[in-house]
């Protein structure tokens, strides 16, 4: 039971800023590119109360750490925040804005990913590499570096099948934009049939290789 509680919470602060920071992220780019809901709504914030979603943000991960340890094998960890509201038509040039505004979330991933990396090197240089520090922060780059992943498939809500679709000449966008009901479908087969892991291996291995320039 101790293994437990304390494994929640030397993910709680990683998985909680690494879920609300995206989402954040989106807005504030929304915003730089014509689109206020975002701002109007108080969504561009550091607050994660803000954000959090309960079921998303705290049911489904803590349930993932707990089903990971029970089994002994690891699960992918994953969550979701409130989604921030964007309205893609109020960007200056909605379909090419949407592709910076879709991958600011995976973007504030990857720094946060950075940012956790060197705390990692901070506590390695201390000699506290045996800390509750230095777990926080290899969750923190763990967690931060398969939410970008994640996003970054090509499926539709996700972010990378917003980033396919802004780069999709119109047409074939808008039939590609017919998927976005099944997307979420999409990834759990993906997901309970253990594909989801080599579709996300080779952005994990790009990230894991730019946050060892930082160790």
């Amino acid at each position: 039971m101790n293994d437990i509680i304390q494994t929640i919470a030397v993910y709680a602060i990683p998985v909680i800023f690494a879920i609300t920071l995206h989402e954040a992220a989106h807005g504030f780019v929304a915003r730089m590119f014509g689109d206020p809901t975002a701002h109007q709504a108080g969504r561009i914030s550091l607050n994660p109360a803000r954000h959090i979603d309960p079921v998303g943000t705290l049911l489904v991960p803590v349930a993932i750490l707990l089903a990971s340890k029970l089994l002994g094998s690891p699960g992918l960890l994953f969550g979701w925040a409130k989604p921030v509201p964007v309205d893609f038509g109020r960007l200056r040039r909605p379909k090419q804005d949407m592709l910076w505004v879709a991958l600011a979330g995976p973007a504030a991933n990857l720094l946060m990913a950075i940012l956790w990396a060197f705390s990692l090197r901070l506590l390695l240089e201390s000699g506290l590499q045996e800390s509750f520090w230095f777990e926080m922060a290899v969750a923190g780059v763990n967690v931060n570096l398969v939410l970008m992943a994640l996003n970054l498939l090509p499926i539709l809500p996700l972010d990378g099948g917003r980033i396919l679709f802004s780069l999709l000449p119109n047409r074939l966008a808008w039939q590609y934009s017919k998927i976005e009901p099944y997307g979420l479908v999409i990834v759990v087969v993906l997901l309970v049939t253990d594909v989801l892991w080599l579709l996300m291996r080779p952005v994990l291995g790009l990230g894991t290789t730019i946050v060892q320039w930082f160790l």
